[in-house]
């Protein structure tokens, strides 16, 4: 176990500085100067100038680039170029609604998919997996911008149970802010259950094949206790990684649904700052992202172990 986890933290290492390089370098290479889009078109020769200074923009890339590591090794993800504040308490404030979305409909995903993906399996090539794989199907292929906008025309303007634009914190007021919060948690849990579902379910038909299950059904092991016991645990391992992967897909591409929502969440944060070429904030959301996406991974290759002891063992 030990080896385990040293083999799979020291793949990390090398994976961010990969990330980090190549989110520095794109960033150099998209078109635009943030010190004219700053001062404007009416900016002088040697107002730009100043600015880039300012900015550390007039020196070169690889220097920009080691300055830019040595600041993330302190913990330092730089100061916007746009309104001067501190990068990380801006992502860490934005992350706190993309995540709290996208980790509340990942998780409500998990428990209707799973045993619905169980179910279908069971009931392979009847009615019911039939309708369960078909609804799956359905859900999986309608983009997450079209629902969200289906679910806004039906309970926001026609219903009118649910707010249409804004955002207010559950800090602020919870009742209210939870509200804000319904239709794009539901959006991504729906589209996420059709994913996780067929998934489930196709790690599950290929269990229930395996002759041990065979052999507990031979003892007079019950239905469920087969389901719960002997095919869940092993079928949930496929299903694990791309719920991993899910977390951090969504995280990184959220953006459209907080644009849909009007939602204050990371990923505006990363398009209002990539049309002002804040590259700090950028460079910062993107690495974040990258950050969270390794350690949800990271964090699912651990619990392989406790599905499969003999992961352990290696």
């Amino acid at each position: 176990m030990f080896l385990y986890l040293t083999r799979r933290l020291a793949m990390t290492v090398p994976t961010l500085l990969l990330v980090a390089v190549v989110v520095f370098v794109l960033m150099r290479l998209v078109p635009g100067d943030p010190a004219q889009l700053i001062l404007g078109d009416a900016a002088d020769a040697a107002q730009l100038d100043q600015l880039r200074r300012k900015l550390g923009l007039d020196q070169p890339i690889p220097t920009q680039f080691w300055r830019w590591l040595v600041q993330l090794l302190s913990g330092d993800f730089g100061t916007s170029i746009t309104n001067n504040l501190p990068v990380l308490p801006l992502i860490w404030e934005r992350f706190q609604v993309s995540g709290g979305i996208v980790i509340v409909a990942i998780a409500g995903a998990c428990a209707v998919a799973v045993p619905a993906g169980l179910v279908a399996a069971w009931k392979q090539n009847r009615p019911l997996d039939v309708f369960i794989v078909t609804a799956a199907t359905v859900m999986l292929s309608v983009p997450s911008f079209w629902l969200g906008l289906l679910l806004l025309l039906l309970f926001g303007l026609q219903l009118g149970w649910l707010p249409v634009v804004g955002y207010v914190s559950v800090s602020t007021d919870l009742g209210r802010g939870i509200t804000y919060l319904i239709l794009p948690i539901v959006t991504l849990l729906l589209i996420e259950i059709g994913v996780l579902t067929r998934m489930a379910r196709a790690s599950a038909v290929e269990v229930l094949r395996l002759e041990y299950v065979t052999h507990a059904r031979a003892k007079g092991a019950s239905e469920s206790r087969v389901l719960a016991r002997h095919v869940l645990p092993n079928a949930f391992a496929p299903t694990l990684t791309l719920v991993g992967i899910a977390l951090g897909n969504q995280l990184g591409g959220i953006a459209v649904l907080e644009t849909v929502f009007t939602l204050p969440g990371l990923g505006r944060l990363l398009v209002d700052s990539m049309f002002s070429r804040d590259y700090p904030v950028v460079q910062g959301v993107l690495l974040f992202t990258a950050l969270i996406f390794v350690l949800v991974n990271l964090v699912v290759d651990l619990c392989y172990p406790l599905l499969d002891p003999r992961v352990a063992a290696q």
